[in-house]
């Protein structure tokens, strides 16, 4: 599969991103049922419509790991040299999902100050994964010399490129909500928020882990 061909599919993965999250966004995450039912969080829309996006970005990246996988037996290919800073940028987002996972707890448990909190570090660690991840970028780009001559680095970009953007989209509703957190709003009406958050994020997670064991071992 020619370099052409995989950044067309992954802008037609980021235009299918902005299609499903302004879907979401209509009727905002942090909605729920008025009277606070538990069982309507776990029958919402909204988190109906999260699942469906993680299956087309599974679908998304499922595509770029074969074909990752096929070109490397097609032609001349060159291994990347994996940067250190990877390991720590892969610490760093398994501690935001931490973090993700204890601002839901907080919230289950009622405690706003601990849910604020954690959820805003949650957010600097994301940040800090990103910047990590730029950094990961120029300590690749001098590895090889040119990127059509390198099938491997291409790969990289892309599919580094391809989580980094989902993170950002994930980092755009993390902040609305903690918008709201300042604004005030009742804990129990940022419960679903918080808990498709923390889902996305150990997605996001997942994701990562996945690829950098294809970048790694393959």
């Amino acid at each position: 599969m020619s370099n052409t061909v995989i950044f067309t599919a992954l802008a037609s993965g980021v235009i299918v991103w902005f299609l499903i999250a302004s879907r979401l966004t209509a009727k905002s995450w942090e909605s729920q049922d008025e009277k606070g039912d538990v069982g309507a969080i776990h029958t919402a829309p909204e988190r109906i419509g999260l699942w469906i996006f993680m299956a087309v970005v599974t679908s998304l990246f499922s595509l770029f790991i074969s074909a990752y996988a096929m070109r490397m037996h097609v032609g001349a290919w060159c291994h990347i040299t994996i940067p250190n800073i990877l390991w720590v940028n892969s610490l760093v987002l398994v501690a935001a999902s931490i973090a993700m996972q204890r601002a839901r707890w907080a919230a289950d448990h009622g405690s706003r100050s601990g849910a604020r909190a954690a959820l805003v570090m949650g957010g600097m660690l994301s940040v800090a994964f990103l910047a990590g991840q730029l950094v990961a970028w120029q300590q690749v780009g001098p590895s090889v010399y040119f990127i059509s001559g390198s099938p491997a680095i291409a790969f990289f970009y892309v599919l580094s490129a391809a989580h980094g953007l989902h993170l950002i989209g994930g980092l755009w509703v993390l902040g609305r909500t903690v918008s709201r957190f300042a604004a005030g709003a009742e804990l129990v009406d940022l419960r679903l928020s918080l808990q498709l958050c923390s889902v996305y994020w150990h997605f996001l997670l997942l994701v990562w882990l996945v690829v950098f064991g294809v970048l790694l071992y393959l």
